[in-house]
């Protein structure tokens, strides 16, 4: 049986490490277009005095002598440079030299204070002025394009270029955020001269593309926008009461003498939905198209980005996978045998009572996470440090927020806990000891060891296909990637809270919630695994449901706050299996409950906004 066991975790174990270097080596064949594209991980100091990170896609055909256009492309807040793969793969095979950048305060960026997060264009014009002067790229063709607020960073840019004695940028587009419509004294106006200008305005963005009252109140819908005067002027080059413009539709007019066009997208997306969006790439291609001209011309919809995203997502599967099966594999070494649970302990009897409690425990620890998150979300002081507004040590304040509400849930269910134990647990026979609740210190900490070897081992593998594939594993903005040092320190302020949801979660699933259901054991895990995820689905479907019946999220909730949920619903899933299967090796609820705070801490920490103060 043993031997059995082992032959099966070393089947896992090797199909782990062929995952993650098949996803290396097929994200890295997609990317650079079969080797036809050089990509370069970038680093260097700005005209802004900033350090600056970013990939640069440069097409083997290009040269001082055949030059092509260039396009600087940033992705949203919270998000890095990785979440703009979609465009710099399509752009690039297309001929084009990209640069995707981490905007200041993101990445392997350097931080900036808050109120100076607009220096150097939120560093999208500092990245600008490198492609003006690298000797490949054709002067008067180059671009910006940027989703969310790395949309505002091409807005912020275009005030920067305005003022500049040689204008750089000839051509934006702007995805999921608003253009610039008026003047300070609030009439329409052309800010964007003649660039060949354009947006993407999803028709159920959270944020942007409504018009309001002079007392704020909402008067249309994203998915009216294009119907709103904003939209029209836009269309009309800054003009007001003139034709009635369509969406979809290339308009064009001269200005200063040039002849410059303009175009709105609105496609029934949500605002997150466009940085993997078949048809938002398209309408880039199709844009970048328009304005420069392809110099390597592929049909818009025609697109291979998505084949890059499978073999990311295979490489994050593989990750999962390593943790539990390389767990198990150092569980034969004379460092960690003394962890290895040999016994077969019995599961909790099925009883009537004993569902009881579980289902309760259950139904209790879902509604207290749901009711958690949506009093954080509208406390007003929580919202100034997630938003990075009220200084704080925690710098990172999205992550705060999180882990925050992560904390208070693995608070709760130590409640729940508490209180199942002292009135059913005990007088039914459960020993903490046995159970692996109590294990002792020594296994305790060899434990927590243990779990640290397993982490490093993990990330160690992602740095080393980062270096020679300069490519991540991820599946939208469930990524895990390679990171500067500083993230470690980051980090060490967030893991307490991560440690007390994910060790709470995990003695919950093992020690007190383990039996079959309809003889199964994988039952059980199934159920604890839809728990674990069920307030944030809840609240995801709340939102959205509202939204798309009525066009606007649900009030003091919606926006970024359910944003957030969409990789947490996975975490919290995979987390109940990854633990389980821990224990089942170990009779050790810790060491299941501590390698999943410090994966998420650094996934977390990692793939987010840091300020300064």
């Amino acid at each position: 049986m043993k031997s059995s066991m082992l032959k099966r975790n070393s089947f896992w174990l090797a199909l782990s490490l062929v995952l993650v270097v098949l996803s290396a080596i097929g994200a890295s064949i997609v990317q650079t277009s079969a080797y036809s594209i050089t990509v370069k991980d970038m680093s260097w100091e700005t005209a802004s005095g900033e350090s600056m990170s970013a990939l640069l896609y440069k097409p083997n055909s290009v040269s001082a002598d055949n030059p092509a256009p260039a396009i600087v492309v940033a992705h949203g807040w919270w998000n890095n440079k990785e979440m703009q793969d979609a465009n710099y793969v399509e752009l690039a095979r297309r001929g084009y030299v990209v640069v995707s950048i981490d905007m200041y305060g993101h990445g392997d960026s350097d931080y900036l204070p808050n109120a100076d997060l607009a220096v150097g264009g939120t560093g999208m014009y500092d990245a600008v002025k490198l492609v003006a002067d690298l000797p490949y790229v054709q002067q008067d063709k180059i671009g910006v394009s940027g989703h969310s607020n790395g949309a505002r960073a091409a807005n912020f840019s275009i005030a920067i270029d305005n003022e500049a004695d040689k204008p750089l940028i000839a051509a934006l587009l702007l995805v999921d955020n608003d253009a610039v419509y008026a003047d300070e004294a609030g009439a329409f106006t052309n800010v964007y001269g003649a660039r060949d200008t354009g947006i993407i305005a999803d028709q159920y963005d959270e944020f942007f593309f409504r018009s309001y009252s002079a007392e704020g109140a909402v008067l249309t819908p994203p998915r009216e926008y294009i119907g709103t005067p904003n939209a029209q002027s836009f269309l009309n080059f800054g003009a007001e009461g003139t034709e009635k413009r369509t969406a979809g539709e290339f308009y064009t007019d001269q200005v200063d003498g040039d002849e410059a066009m303009r175009v709105i997208y609105t496609p029934a997306e949500t605002h997150p939905w466009g940085t993997i969006s078949k048809s938002t790439v398209a309408s880039q291609i199709e844009f970048w198209d328009e304005a420069f001209g392809a110099p390597n011309p592929i049909a818009a919809g025609t697109q291979v980005w998505q084949v890059k995203e499978v073999f990311t997502t295979l490489g994050l599967i593989g990750f999962g996978i390593f943790l539990l099966a390389f767990t198990r594999a150092l569980l034969t070494t004379r460092a960690f045998a003394g962890l290895k649970y040999d016994g077969v302990r019995e599961l909790a009897a099925n009883s009537r009572r004993g569902h009881s409690w579980f289902w309760g425990g259950l139904v209790a620890s879902a509604f207290a996470s749901a009711i958690t998150y949506v009093l954080l979300s509208q406390s007003p002081i929580m919202g100034g440090i997630a938003f990075n507004v009220i200084p704080t040590i925690f710098t990172q304040g999205a992550v705060f927020f999180i882990a925050t509400w992560a904390a208070l849930n693995g608070i709760i269910g130590l409640v729940i806990m508490t209180v199942s134990y002292h009135l059913f647990g005990k007088k039914n026979g459960m020993d903490l000891r046995d159970a692996g609740v109590l294990p002792g210190w020594r296994k305790f900490f060899h434990g927590i060891g243990l779990g640290a070897v397993v982490v490093t081992a993990a990330f160690g593998i992602v740095f080393v296909l980062d270096y020679f594939f300069k490519t991540d594993f991820r599946l939208w903005v469930i990524a895990i990637k390679a990171f500067g040092p500083d993230k470690l320190w980051i980090g060490l302020l967030y893991v307490p809270f991560f440690l007390v949801y994910f060790l709470a979660n995990s003695v919950a699933i093992n020690a007190f919630n383990r039996f079959t259901i309809r003889g199964k054991e994988w039952g059980n895990t199934a159920v604890l695994a839809l728990f674990n995820s069920l307030a944030p689905i809840i609240l995801v479907v709340a939102q959205y449901t509202n939204f798309f019946i009525t066009g606007q999220p649900i009030p003091g909730f919606g926006g970024i706050f359910s944003i957030w949920l969409f990789p947490v619903i996975v975490i919290l899933a995979v987390a109940a299996v990854i633990s389980r299967k821990i224990y089942r090796a170990t009779n050790n609820p810790y060491i299941g409950g501590f390698i999943m705070a410090a994966v998420v801490t650094l996934m977390s920490v990692s793939n987010t906004l840091t300020v300064t103060y």
